[in-house]
C-alpha cells in the first residue's frame, strides 16, 4: 500500500521533479497566483459595495471576457510568432502596472466603479495574449511526454492559489479595505518575473515554427480548417464554449451570493471561493495523478459540474453552500484539464498556438454574455435562478456529447483519451 502511494506522489509531481525551469516558474506562479485571486475577490466585492448592483458585477464580468471576445481568435496566430518565455514576461510587467494603478486609486479614495471597468478591460485586454502564451510555454519547459501531469498542475496550483487568495482576501478587505489587497497583489507579480528571468533557454522543449509566419487572417483561417477536418476537436471545444459560458460564471454569482443569498460580508464570499478552490486543488492532482487526458473523465466532470449547481440552488445556509462548491470546483477542474491537455496533445506543433488560442476564446470569448445572464438572472430571481441554469446548462452539453461520440465510444469514452496524429 506504502509503494502504491509513493509512486501515485511520484507520477503526481512528475513535472516538477524533471524540470528545472517548471519548478521556477511553478514557484513563482505559487506567489503571484494567490495575489491576483486576492485581487479578484476584492475588486468583485468593491464593485458590489460602489454600485449595490449585482447587473454592476454581470459589468464588471463583461469588462474582463470582452478582450477575448475582440482579440482571442488572433491570440494564437500571435503566439506561435513570439518567442513565449519573453511574450510572459511583457504581459506580467503590464498586468503588475495596471494592478498598482488600481491599488492607488482605492487606496487614497478616488475610486469609481467605471475605473475599476476600465482597469479590469485592460487587464482582460492582457490576459488575451498572456493566456495562450503561458501555456504554450508550458509545452516548452517539459514536453510532449510530461504535458498533462504540467497541465494538472498548473490548475493544481491556480485552484490552491483560489483557496488561499479569496480566504485572505476576504480577511484583509474586512480589515483594511480592497485597496490593500491590490497593492499586495502589485508585489506579487515580482515573485514570477524572478523565475521566468532565471530559466535555462538551452533546457527547453524546442516549438516547430511556421516557416512562412501567416498573417493573422490566414492563420486564423488554417487553425479553423484544422478543426473542422478534427471533429473531436471540435466538440471539445464546444463543451468548453457552452459549458464555461452559461455555468461557469462564479465571478457574478459569489458575492451576490454571499451578500444577499446568505446575508454574509466579504469574509463569507473568501469562505465560498475557497471551498470552491479547495475542490478544484482536488480535481486538478486528481488529474495529475491519472497522468492522461480522457474523454470519460472530461464529460463526467461537465456532468457533476451541472449536478452540483443545480443541488446548490435551494440552498441558503452557509455549511451547505460550502461543501456543494467545494464539489462543483472538484468538477471544475477534471473537465477543463482535460479539455485543455486533449486540445494540445493532438494539436500539430505549428498549430498548437493557435488551437490553445481557440480553446481560451471557447473558455472566455462568451464570457461577456454569459457574466451579464448571470447577472440578470441573480437580479430577477436569485442565486437560485442562475444556478438552475447553468447547471441545466452544463448537463444538457454532457448528454448532447456523449450521443454524439457515441459511434467513438471505444476510443474516446473508454479512458484512453484522445488518440494523438503522428507527427
Amino acid at each position: 500500500m506504502t509503494a502504491a502511494l509513493l509512486r501515485v506522489n511520484r507520477r503526481t509531481f512528475a513535472s516538477l521533479r524533471r524540470h528545472r525551469n517548471y519548478r521556477l516558474f511553478f514557484s513563482g506562479q505559487v506567489i503571484s497566483v494567490s495575489g491576483t485571486w486576492m485581487q479578484n475577490i476584492a475588486t468583485g466585492w468593491l464593485v458590489l459595495e460602489l454600485s449595490h448592483s449585482p447587473l454592476a458585477v454581470g459589468l464588471l464580468a463583461l469588462c474582463q471576457f470582452l478582450p477575448f471576445t475582440v482579440f482571442g481568435l488572433f491570440a494564437g496566430v500571435i503566439v506561435d510568432r513570439l518567442d513565449a518565455r519573453r511574450t510572459v514576461i511583457w504581459t506580467q510587467v503590464i498586468s503588475m502596472v495596471i494592478a498598482g494603478v488600481l491599488a492607488a486609486l482605492t487606496l487614497v479614495g478616488a475610486i469609481t466603479t467605471w475605473e475599476v471597468l476600465l482597469l479590469a478591460a485592460l487587464r482582460g485586454t492582457v490576459l488575451v495574449l498572456d493566456a495562450p502564451a503561458r501555456q504554450a510555454l508550458t509545452f516548452e519547459m517539459v514536453g510532449r511526454d510530461e504535458l498533462p501531469n504540467a497541465v494538472a498542475l498548473n490548475s493544481s496550483l491556480f485552484n490552491a492559489a483560489r483557496v488561499v487568495g479569496p480566504a485572505m482576501g476576504g480577511v484583509v478587505v474586512a480589515l483594511a479595505g480592497a485597496g490593500l489587497c491590490f497593492a499586495l497583489n502589485t508585489v506579487s507579480f515580482a515573485a514570477v518575473l524572478i523565475g521566468l528571468l532565471l530559466m535555462r533557454s538551452d533546457e527547453m522543449f524546442p516549438r516547430s515554427a511556421n516557416a512562412e509566419r501567416p498573417t493573422l487572417l490566414r492563420g486564423t483561417r488554417e487553425a479553423f480548417r484544422y478543426v473542422r477536418g478534427a471533429p473531436e476537436v471540435l466538440m471539445a471545444l464546444m463543451i468548453v464554449t457552452v459549458v464555461s459560458t452559461f455555468s461557469f460564471n462564479f465571478n457574478v454569482l459569489l458575492p451576490v451570493m454571499a451578500k444577499q443569498t446568505l446575508g454574509g460580508g466579504p469574509e463569507v464570499f473568501g469562505v465560498l471561493s475557497a471551498f470552491f478552490g479547495l475542490g478544484a486543488l482536488g480535481g486538478a492532482l486528481t488529474s495529475a495523478t491519472l497522468g492522461r487526458a480522457s474523454w470519460r473523465v472530461l464529460l463526467a466532470g461537465t456532468f457533476g459540474f451541472g449536478l452540483a449547481q443545480l443541488a446548490l440552488a435551494p440552498v441558503s445556509g452557509l455549511a451547505l453552500a460550502s461543501l456543494l462548491l467545494f464539489m462543483t470546483g472538484l468538477s471544475f477542474t477534471l473537465w477543463t484539464s482535460n479539455a485543455n491537455s486533449l486540445l494540445q496533445l493532438n494539436a500539430p506543433d505549428h498549430l498548437r498556438g493557435r488551437v490553445i488560442g481557440l480553446y481560451f476564446f471557447a473558455f472566455n470569448g462568451a464570457g461577456p454574455m454569459g457574466g451579464l445572464l448571470a447577472g440578470w438572472l441573480a437580479s430577477q430571481g436569485g442565486t437560485e435562478a442562475a444556478y438552475v441554469v447553468s447547471g441545466a446548462a452544463s448537463i444538457a452539453m454532457t448528454l448532447f456529447a456523449a450521443f454524439r461520440l457515441r459511434d467513438r465510444a471505444a476510443p474516446l469514452l473508454g479512458g484512453r483519451g484522445l488518440p494523438v496524429r503522428a507527427r
